[in-house]
């Protein structure tokens, strides 16, 4: 089942987001505390933006989170991936807005190709040296056709 999230769904949404960042980046594990990625989620992301996540079995697989023009958060637990959880959420953002822009990590090869291969082109490298984590990313954009 896919849904809006509710503020209620913060923790499961903050939960998803650390799972996965911990697996895609091992070598960023413990950057942030659980009791700091609900904070973030509920001061920075739900104000901001539509939250939609994917749910099997009562139990919430993904997340989407974006604004106009931006893809704030998208992540997919491991046991989920390549079941079209990502894709699916990514359809939400597509039908709401006509362009789409987004960062990831340069080393995150998996995300790079899953956005490639959905018709996002890379616009720009950067060293690291503006996000967080100092750590070389891109940016991608997706325009409707």
């Amino acid at each position: 089942m896919l849904r809006q999230l509710a503020l209620t769904d913060i923790g499961a949404a903050a939960q998803v987001h650390r799972v996965v960042f911990d697996q895609a980046m091992p070598w960023l594990v413990g950057l942030h505390t659980p009791e700091e990625d609900c904070w973030f989620y509920r001061e920075r992301v739900y104000p901001t933006c539509w939250v939609w996540g994917r749910f099997d079995d009562d139990a919430l697989r993904g997340i989407i989170a974006f604004r106009d023009g931006w893809i704030e958060q998208l992540y997919v637990l491991p046991a989920a991936q390549g079941r079209g959880v990502g894709t699916e959420l990514l359809r939400v953002a597509k039908e709401a807005c006509d362009r789409l822009e987004l960062w990831t990590f340069q080393r995150n090869a998996p995300a790079l190709r899953f956005y490639e291969a959905r018709d996002f082109a890379l616009v720009e490298q950067t060293d690291g040296a503006r996000n967080e984590e100092k750590e070389p990313d891109v940016r991608y954009l997706w325009t409707r056709r």
